[in-house]
């Protein structure tokens, strides 16, 4: 049976933990960060983690 190929966009966007939890990034970072505030856009600066409801999802996308 073949290898299941990576779907090379969640690749790009989570990391597995060495725990086997999926990091991501938080969205809303991109663009018009002039209106939103400082305290703000420096709590989506930190990684957040996927929920266990769509951690085997993402596993198998990876």
């Amino acid at each position: 049976m073949p290898k299941m190929k990576t779907r090379k966009a969640v690749a790009k966007r989570f990391s597995e933990t060495g725990t086997g939890k999926i990091k991501r990034t938080h969205d809303g970072k991109g663009h018009i960060l002039t209106k939103k505030s400082r305290k703000r856009k420096r709590k989506l600066r930190k990684t957040g983690y996927v929920s266990k409801q769509y951690e085997k999802n993402i596993k198998g996308m990876m």
